[in-house]
């Protein structure tokens, strides 16, 4: 009962720090809306599909709604979280059978990361519809250049239904050195790149970024009515622990903390909008404590125990979409208060993935907020990147 009564409070908070957003979702239409647009070029087609629960038409999920169609759907292949959703962080996804739609559903997140020869021999077209959130550390982007690559290796059209980038208002974040890509980090680009995903499948192609810079053929259903500076709250929860539309505008700022020793919401019903750990007891008067929530975080960093720190669900939003920046001011604030600095960056004690060099995407960091450097004084060793990232994103771009 408790519990209840915390969360019923929680969400009553999101929703006043949200209430002052104008977001544009009535002016827009994703490309999986427009079947008009892209029906006729699956008829007869044996089509392969790539999707999690955010593939949605109205209240219907894009496979469902394609099957009373007509399409002949002959699988559906899950990214991380897998084809509905439900599947943690990290955790690998098995291949099963869809109980609803009674299809295939081929893991990309489990024993392997992109289709087989064999997966897509029944396969004439690629189908590609997921939310991205627009940051360089979420893993869809990596899937999708990964399905292209096995697309263009098998000679099958790869068609993209676009979707509006939540977090598409800004650029920022250093580029990625390329000494430091991981699982979390695959290209040279910024934490926040500013594109959709359809554009950026146009960067992949286009920047040579797939094996021996392979091209695919790419087709992108465009959104319609929609450009950069618009806010769009996404109607599906894109992972289980993006879960509200508070997280996903704070997720490029507060996604860094999975590169420090505290925990950062997982383990609550409102991750990546608070961050804490016990031995800040005598520095912050907030306070909350992590515990098992299947399907989130099973075993969250400082489990059962009370973990003290910044509360940021209260933040005034309208000034983190002004700002456009990523904030570092509450990294700086938590290693300036936490009692054993040298263990500030140490992950040891987490099972998550979370190396700052490889979140941040360059090694100086570390040393950089060891050394008491302003926020204005690292962002300023981003600039040269993210001008050069600037021109060469130019030339993908789909919407003004």
């Amino acid at each position: 009962m408790k519990r209840a009564i915390i969360l019923i409070l929680c969400v009553i908070g999101i929703l006043d720090a949200n209430a002052q957003l104008k977001y544009d979702n009535d002016k827009i239409k994703t490309g999986a809306e427009q079947t008009e647009r892209y029906l006729p070029k699956l008829k007869g087609k044996r089509v392969a599909i790539v999707a999690n629960q955010t593939a949605i038409i109205g209240n219907s999920h894009l496979v469902d709604s394609l099957q009373k169609l007509g399409v002949n759907i002959v699988k559906v292949f899950g990214p991380e979280h897998g084809f509905r959703g439900n599947a943690s962080a990290g955790i690998k996804v098995k291949d099963e059978i869809d109980v609803q739609s009674g299809l295939k559903i081929v893991s990309l997140y489990g024993s392997k990361k992109k289709p087989s020869k064999e997966d897509l021999k029944d396969v004439d077209l690629i189908l590609f519809d997921i939310q991205d959130v627009g940051c360089r550390f979420y893993t869809i982007m990596n899937t999708m250049r990964d399905v292209m690559e096995a697309s263009a290796e098998n000679g099958k059209p790869f068609m993209i239904l676009d979707r509006p980038n939540p977090n598409a208002y800004f650029i920022d974040g250093p580029i990625l050195d390329m000494k430091h890509k991981s699982g979390i980090g695959q290209f040279p680009i910024p934490i926040v790149h500013g594109m959709t995903l359809g554009e950026f499948a146009l960067m992949i192609n286009g920047e040579g970024w797939m094996a021996n810079k392979i091209k695919c053929d790419v087709e992108v259903i465009k959104v319609k009515g929609y450009n950069h500076d618009m806010l769009y709250r996404l109607p599906v929860n894109p992972s289980p622990n993006l879960n509200t539309a508070q997280s996903i505008l704070l997720y490029p700022s507060t996604c860094l903390f999975e590169g420090i020793a505290l925990n950062h919401g997982r383990g609550t019903m409102y991750p990546f909008t608070v961050v804490g750990g016990p031995m800040l007891k005598n520095k912050y008067t907030f306070s909350y404590t992590p515990y098992s929530i299947p399907g989130m975080a099973e075993d969250p960093l400082f489990k059962d125990q009370v973990c003290y720190g910044l509360d940021l669900r209260d933040i005034d939003l309208e000034k983190i979409v002004m700002s456009k920046k990523i904030n570092l001011s509450w990294m700086i604030d938590l290693y300036k208060n936490h009692p054993n600095k040298e263990k500030f960056f140490d992950r040891s004690l987490s099972k998550q993935i979370g190396n700052i060099d490889n979140l941040i995407g360059y090694a100086d960091f570390k040393k950089q907020i060891a050394e008491g450097w302003t926020e204005e004084q690292i962002r300023k060793t981003w600039e040269p990147g993210i001008n050069e990232f600037k021109k060469i994103r130019q030339k993908y771009l789909l919407y003004p």
